[in-house]
């Protein structure tokens, strides 16, 4: 095979494999082909680089760069553990950022979920990378408006229901707005991870950090599936779900979380989850070492499009 570079520019066809040199080239996330033409697309992968939101740490905001840097790992190869070239049949772009004004925080809400709306126009599948968590509720709204009412399967370390007065511009009350509006189902849904307490958990069911180190992969898996019997469903990570040793570059670590290892073989038995639209959110690459957060991220998000391919490949 012929080498090339900067592919997510070069590239003839959408579902052409790149041969970037990892440490060269232009970094899209997986060396997708940058475009604003998303009609068609099987998956569009964006970032809102976003963290006005946070209640600890800041620096999410570069989270998106940091994650398409580290996606580069990816290049050419069938990607583990899904054994194919996931764009050999699947085509993905990277639409690039969402616009914000840094001085007009309160317009961000609006803005986020405007984009994303045309977004869905053109794809069925929308791979958001953050950001702070906050995204998640407009992102949610776009989707919902679309798919309806959606199960929210959120790995995490914070609940995120505390009190919202829904003017609030804060990165842990989006569930609870989520819920008090139709946007999710809480009977459907539910938080694997969680390390944290808040006042109320709006019949969201919740399984807990030590619930986690004591059940199998297969297991939590298998709850999950269960819980949201088939339902159309938004599946949003914050990476501070991972303990901090797997990710310490993230605004609000919580000691006692499971292992990448865990949680990606959590995520690779969810084939049979109907994954209406992703995140991956709170990657502050300030706070990192060696790329260690980053590479998880971008492994998660990775992940996400894999299951996008199976299903794609499962229905065609």
């Amino acid at each position: 095979m012929a080498k090339t570079i900067d592919h997510a520019f070069t590239a003839k066809t959408l579902t052409s494999a790149a041969t970037d040199p990892t440490y060269a080239g232009t970094l899209s996330f997986m060396r997708r082909r940058y475009s604003k033409q998303v009609k068609g697309m099987d998956a569009v992968v964006w970032g809102i680089p976003f963290d006005a939101a946070t209640s600890n740490r800041p620096g999410a905001r570069f989270g998106p760069q940091a994650i398409r840097r580290a996606s580069a790992i990816f290049d050419n190869d069938p990607q583990y553990p899904f054994s194919r070239d996931l764009f050999e049949a699947m085509s993905v772009v990277d639409y690039g950022d969402c616009l914000l004004d840094y001085g007009n925080h309160w317009k961000t809400p609006a803005t986020i979920e405007k984009e994303t709306a045309k977004l869905l126009t053109g794809t069925d599948f929308l791979l958001t990378l953050g950001g702070d968590h906050f995204i998640t509720w407009p992102l949610l709204k776009a989707h919902a408006a679309k798919h309806g009412p959606l199960a929210l399967v959120q790995f995490d370390a914070h609940q995120d229901t505390w009190f919202d007065d829904a003017k609030r511009i804060d990165h842990g009350s989006f569930v609870a707005r989520a819920v008090r509006d139709g946007i999710i189902d809480p009977a459907r849904s539910i938080q694997i991870g969680i390390r944290t307490h808040a006042p109320e958990n709006f019949g969201v069911r919740i399984v807990y950090g030590h619930e986690v180190e004591d059940m199998s992969a297969a297991d939590i898996a298998a709850t999950i599936l269960s819980h949201t019997a088939g339902a159309p469903a938004y599946l949003t990570f914050d990476i501070d779900c991972l303990d901090p040793a797997f990710a310490p570059g993230t605004g609000t670590p919580v000691a006692g979380g499971p292992s990448s290892a865990k949680i990606l073989s959590v995520l690779q038995r969810l084939k049979q989850l109907d994954i209406r639209g992703a995140d991956v959110v709170e990657v502050a690459p300030a706070y990192d070492h060696a790329d260690i957060t980053a590479i998880a991220g971008a492994t998660v998000a990775m992940y996400m499009l894999g299951l996008r391919a199976e299903r794609l490949a499962r229905s065609r």
